[in-house]
């Protein structure tokens, strides 16, 4: 069975889809949608826009997925592949709905560019921040981050591989928490260049506002189930999209727990579609021997055994 993995925040990069858009009409008209979907020249962003102007958490997010759906519209129109189920990280689970036909792709893209901004909105610049901790199993880390907190807030926020931890929360409380960690014998722990504590129950501001842009949004039938970033299970009921997608917003993405319940339902391929190859690293590492693949190029579409 084959999995579709989509990228999240941090994938970025000047130039992404350029490619694809010049060789694929079908990708050109995915990049026309989203910039008549937000009102602006999305290919114009991703294509000359600068890295600051990408990182910019508003622009981040609508771009990374206008890229994954015009590369997954390729794979399916060149290759014919077919995921058994789909998953995302953080972001990219809005992409992993649309590419099972459960959210509209115009609906995605503009309410991720307004997650995005209430994202950026819901916590002061400075406020927050986000740390990577290496090397510390996650019982210890919670039981560091309890110790750090002292009246604030900073808990796990990404478990994204074994050993490979991010923290979120007060950056006050998160320096500590780097402190401690180092001092329990972390191999690494390092502050994240980011704009806010993502995942953390500081973005419960943000939380509910996407409720309220959830709220009128049509759900469709999945065409496979989707892996949750929240439970890191498995569903394809309509009813439970906005739900997830809102608890999403200050829970911990449980990217390794999700790669194993794929395993255990026996996917035995991966494929991360999108700018980036963090996702297929962090696969290898969670589920060795994994046959993985990436795809945001022509070069890497043409290098893909279908």
């Amino acid at each position: 069975m084959i999995a579709f993995l989509f990228p999240g925040q941090g994938s970025q990069y000047p130039g992404m889809g350029q490619q694809l858009v010049e060789n694929f009409p079908l990708a050109r008209q995915v990049f026309e949608e989203a910039s008549d979907a937000v009102d602006f020249d999305m290919a114009k962003l991703c294509f000359s826009g600068s890295e600051d102007d990408l990182r910019l958490t508003a622009n981040t997010q609508p771009a990374i997925l206008t890229t994954s759906i015009a590369v997954l519209r390729v794979i399916e129109q060149e290759t014919g592949l077919v995921p058994g189920c789909a998953a995302g990280h953080s972001l990219g689970e809005f992409s992993a709905l649309v590419a099972v036909g459960a959210l509209k792709f115009a609906d995605a893209v503009k309410t991720v560019r307004q997650r995005g901004t209430f994202m950026q909105e819901a916590v002061p610049v400075g406020v927050g921040a986000m740390a990577a901790i290496m090397g510390v199993e996650p019982e210890s880390l919670e039981q560091i981050c309890q110790q750090a907190a002292a009246g604030e807030i900073v808990a796990p926020a990404n478990f994204n591989s074994p050993g490979q931890i991010v923290i979120a929360g007060h950056a006050s409380a998160v320096e500590r928490a780097i402190d401690l960690a180092k001092a329990q014998g972390a191999k690494r722990a390092m502050l994240l260049p980011v704009s806010a504590p993502f995942h953390s129950a500081l973005m419960k501001p943000a939380a509910e506002r996407l409720a309220d842009v959830l709220a009128p949004l049509e759900i469709g039938t999945f065409s496979c189930p989707v892996v949750g970033n929240v439970e890191a299970s498995s569903y394809s009921k309509p009813s439970r999209v906005k739900e997830l997608l809102v608890k999403q917003v200050c829970s911990a993405v449980r990217w390794n727990e999700s790669v194993l319940t794929m395993n255990a339902s026996g996917v035995t391929r991966y494929i991360e579609i999108g700018p980036g190859r963090v996702l297929c690293g962090l696969v290898k590492r969670i589920v060795k021997g994994s046959d993985t693949a990436q795809v945001d190029s022509v070069d890497t579409l043409n290098k893909l055994n279908v």
